[in-house]
């Protein structure tokens, strides 16, 4: 199979230094609303690379639930294969694919679960179908088929029927904490603009990377 004819040339725009806000955190936040001002179906999602101790990489597309000065926020359940990984070698890529737009934004740092309550919170907040669902599945592991998702759908939905429910104990969130983030905007002839935010003691260093 060849994919020759899906060449193209980028062209929308260009990115250089003068046109960066003075920390990622805000440069993000403008790329992000201009990601959804065009209209991209799903703005927020994100692919999340992770490896565990045998440094084989995993990834999968997870979704941006919070953004702040001290870095990234996603959920999920702490027992699945991206929550092992990460409790055994705590640091992760999160890559934004904003395709038509021609640009991707790439997040590496550290990763330390949020506090329970803060977990709790945005838990309570999700469609309560949700709600169940993260007691439901034990992610990640082999099940005999998909009747006993919905068998067991069915049990807690009585279990719970008129009560609140409860925040899994296997479940939460994840805080990425940013210590280099890569703003990439496709130029012609592949010479694409690639500036990087690099943490330092005192702020943050904009480096251009070749392309």
């Amino acid at each position: 199979m060849s994919f020759a004819d899906l060449r193209k040339d980028y062209s929308l725009a260009g990115l250089a230094e003068q046109d960066l806000a003075r920390d990622p955190f805000r440069q993000f936040e403008t790329w992000f609303q201009e990601a959804e001002a065009a209209k991209i179906p799903e703005p927020n999602a994100m692919t999340l690379a992770t490896a565990g101790r045998d440094g084989r990489p995993s990834a999968r597309t997870v979704l941006l639930k919070g953004l702040d000065g001290r870095g990234f926020v996603f959920f999920s359940n702490y027992a699945s294969r991206k929550g092992r990984e990460l409790e055994s070698n705590p640091f992760a890529t999160l890559l934004f694919p904003w395709v038509a737009l021609e640009r991707q934004v790439i997040v590496e740092g550290a990763v330390v679960k949020v506090p329970r309550e803060e977990s709790a919170t945005y838990f309570h907040s999700r469609p309560r179908a949700s709600q169940l669902g993260a007691w439901v599945a034990p992610q990640s592991s082999l099940i005999a088929g998909r009747g006993l998702l919905e068998e067991s759908m069915k049990l807690l939905e009585k279990k719970y029927a008129g009560i609140e429910v409860p925040l899994p104990p296997q479940w939460g969130g994840w805080r990425l904490s940013p210590e280099t983030v890569e703003f990439w905007q496709g130029r012609r002839s592949r010479l694409h603009d690639r500036l990087r935010y690099r943490r330092e003691k005192d702020g943050w260093c904009i480096e251009r990377l070749a392309p």
